[in-house]
């Protein structure tokens, strides 16, 4: 940061001579400087290369906006997507930028978009905030594309080489002085296509009343469904759903995740039994990769 803007400076010399044996001091003229407020500011990615799938919206990168000057300053921000060099360019929606409004690092619906001249952020010296680009990936891509987003953050006051003044429109009325950013920065971030494969296979086994496997009125059917991501890449939001078949009927309380239950109800937990239309049996995996391992969900039907 350095000395902050509006502190002053005083300087006075002082001459000590002897005359006739005596000493003597005299004080020089104070001289005083009041410090400029220096403009600069630093664009930092945060995100590691984000791995995306043809079609995939909202994929957000996340950067982090640092005021480096010395004095209180705005900032104008900006996106560019169509950048050269690289296989694509993303698509930003309206709006495209967001404030990680609750510090979770992860894009969702309780960040604050940004809404140019209206809440740029302002910035105490050394002060940063966090910042959303959000694009969404165009169809049709291949493995391996890279396509990259800009973040640009502007100083409010004024943009030039450094050492550009401007007069009087620093804190308190002091002049402005552009610094070795230019008082503007900016960072790139880059999404690479990984389509993901998921591998879906289903199991039933039946339960007669007598013990047997017959599938007679009042048998059990269990259904088992195993999830596998089989490639690069995360399955983002995954859920599975399975309607219960006709001539059949849910065994309450039978939806099993990875060994562990998961109520019938619409709650907190991962599922529940959906009987808004057709009763169906739903399941939020999340986001799942390969090294997540396969996903067991288990539940039972009677045979009416």
């Amino acid at each position: 940061m350095g000395t902050a803007v509006g502190t002053i400076i005083e300087n006075t010399a002082i001459v000590d001579f002897v005359i006739s044996g005596t000493p003597l001091v005299y004080p020089s003229n104070t001289t005083t400087i009041t410090v400029a407020e220096r403009v600069n500011v630093t664009v930092t990615l945060q995100s590691a290369q984000t791995p995306v799938a043809p079609g995939q919206e909202s994929s957000a990168l996340l950067f982090t906006v640092t005021n480096t000057g010395n004095g209180t300053e705005a900032f104008e921000l900006s996106i560019n997507s169509v950048l050269a060099g690289d296989d694509f360019d993303p698509d930003p929606p309206t709006p495209a930028i967001y404030f990680d409004t609750d510090s979770s690092g992860d894009f969702n619906a309780g960040d604050q978009p940004y809404v140019p001249g209206v809440n740029d952020p302002v910035l105490l010296p050394d002060d940063s905030v966090d910042v959303f680009l959000v694009n969404d990936i165009p169809g049709g891509l291949l493995n391996n594309n890279i396509g990259r987003s800009e973040l640009t953050a502007m100083s409010a006051t004024g943009t030039g080489v450094p050492g550009t003044v401007f007069a009087g429109l620093g804190d308190g009325g002091v002049n402005a002085v552009i610094g070795s950013t230019s008082g503007e920065a900016a960072d790139t971030g880059e999404y690479l296509v990984q389509e993901v494969l998921v591998d879906v296979a289903k199991a039933q086994t039946v339960t007669d009343p007598s013990g047997g496997s017959e599938a007679e009125p009042g048998a059990t059917l269990t259904y088992t469904i195993t999830v596998n991501v089989a490639s690069a890449g995360v399955a983002t939001a995954s859920v599975i759903r399975d309607a219960i078949p006709t001539f059949s009927t849910y065994v309450p309380g039978s939806i099993m995740l990875n060994g562990s239950s998961v109520s019938d109800a619409i709650d907190a937990d991962a599922g529940e039994l959906d009987t808004s239309g057709t009763p169906s049996v739903v399941v939020r995996l999340g986001d799942v990769t390969m090294a997540d391992g396969t996903q067991t969900i288990v539940f039972q039907a009677l045979i009416d």
